[in-house]
């Protein structure tokens, strides 16, 4: 089992069919979560809100597009951190009460969530569901007389944690992203209107255009006067999800202006100088370790054949109850081509190593396949710490690198030899995407969170 990121969102302002456009979005984020799907749309007067458990085209028919009519829209693609998996913690979450309507999806976690939502039930309020994103939403509804823009500012001086957000109210959209900026978020245009989502590729699904990235600590405001930036007044250094660009982003998105393949092939390329060997050829494992491998083959002169070949149809909605059912289930997903790796000696390249199972099954995969040798290699430092900001990560004591010394792991998983990149090798991968990339969350590697 992998890392998970929490969710995906979309925001919509001032396109006529803002629903079924959101819907092409959330199906471009499909990867960032599977478990459950949303789309709020107001028509100006009322927000209507669908949503339900599964991937996205099986939440949503033709039909229900004929009811979520209107020019504003929020969605949500989910997987579960804060919370569990029941359909009272799908997004978007809608709140009407006496001034309007609230509509509003959430991707990241908030770090004080308990005491947050302890003081709303001492002061009356009552909750649905165990979502860390209802809290934020009663926070912005409980002030919301002094305007929604201002219950959102008093909202943002309270939260702590991760955070990129969509708020809908029936005639208005804003988008935030926390003073970390840990959480991606992205503006864009679609002929009159606006939009917000989490990667740019959901911006390209819709036929849209990347206008910039939402900054760390900005809130913007889209309504009938256009659009309005307003910064947070508090300097906090920016520290983007460094595994954005290693594992959760789709290839084809920009993110903090950095491409994210251009990001996986040249810390392929770091990680061939670091750790190179002699090998026949080299395979990544689908889909995020593709593109360091082909950075590594070219950097390496080793030849890069596909190797690996990933069945589409399983999702994270396949169930496997027990451990020994899941660990198996790599058998059931990924196979290898038989004719590029026989009596070869094969690197393999992937993006993390997290429990060590899947790892472990891989390397079985490929030796079946007639690998004479398997090295493996590892486009991400070992991951040492668990996340508290919107990835689900398995408690430190189930992490194998935290337990385990590297000669440890290699026997573990079988592997000739292993070789994961360096923390600084990871980083100047990235900054030779963009000179300027700065300050990455890297809490999972070296256990310093920006947020305490």
């Amino acid at each position: 089992m992998g890392l998970h990121d929490e969710c995906g969102v979309v925001g919509i302002y001032g396109c006529e069919n803002a629903a079924s456009l959101t819907y092409f979005g959330l199906v471009a984020l499909q990867h960032r979560g599977q478990e459950s799907a949303g789309i709020a749309v107001s028509d100006g007067k009322t927000i209507k809100l669908r949503k339900d458990m599964g991937l996205v085209g099986d939440v949503f028919k033709q039909n229900h597009f004929e009811e979520l009519k209107g020019n504003i829209s929020v969605g949500h693609v989910r997987y579960a951190t804060a919370g569990g998996r029941t359909i009272e913690n799908a997004q978007p979450f809608l709140n009407t009460f006496k001034l309007g309507s609230l509509a509003l999806a959430h991707n990241g976690q908030l770090v004080n969530y308990e005491p947050l939502r302890e003081m709303l039930e001492d002061s009356g309020s009552t909750f649905g569901s165990n979502s860390d994103t209802e809290v934020i939403l009663k926070l912005i509804a409980r002030t919301y007389k002094k305007g929604l823009v201002e219950s959102v500012k008093n909202t943002l001086q309270l939260i702590k944690g991760s955070y990129a957000l969509c708020i809908m109210s029936e005639d208005c959209l804003i988008g935030v992203r926390d003073p970390n900026g840990i959480r991606p978020l992205c503006l864009g245009k679609i002929g009159d209107g606006y939009v917000l989502a989490s990667e740019s590729c959901a911006i390209d699904a819709m036929n849209g255009e990347l206008v910039r990235d939402i900054e760390p600590g900005e809130i913007v405001i889209i309504n009938k006067d256009g659009i309005t930036s307003l910064k947070q007044e508090e300097k906090i250094q920016k520290q983007t999800c460094v595994f954005e660009y290693v594992y959760f982003a789709r290839p084809d998105s920009i993110i903090d202006r950095i491409p994210v393949q251009e990001a996986r092939y040249k810390m392929g390329a770091v990680l061939a100088k670091e750790s190179k060997v002699n090998a026949d050829v080299v395979v990544g494992v689908p889909d995020s370790g593709i593109g360091a491998a082909i950075g590594y083959s070219k950097e390496a002169g080793i030849p890069y054949v596909a190797g690996i070949v990933k069945n589409k149809y399983i999702g994270r909605t396949f169930i496997a109850p027990t451990q020994a059912e899941r660990e198996n289930m790599v058998f059931v997903k990924l196979n290898a081509l038989k004719s590029d790796l026989d009596g070869k000696r094969v690197v393999v390249i992937d993006d993390s190593i997290v429990r060590g199972t899947t790892s472990r099954r891989l390397v079985q995969i490929l030796r079946r396949a007639g690998a004479k040798e398997v090295h493996f290699r590892v486009s991400s430092p070992p991951v040492k710490f668990p996340c508290y900001l919107g990835i689900d990560t398995p408690s430190k004591n189930e992490l194998i690198s935290s337990t385990h010394e590297l000669e440890e792991i290699r026997k573990e998983i079988g592997a000739d030899s292993l070789s994961f990149i360096s923390l600084e090798g990871m980083l100047s991968a990235l900054r030779q995407c963009n000179k300027n990339a700065d300050g990455f969350c890297k809490g999972c590697f070296c256990g310093e969170y920006p947020v305490k």
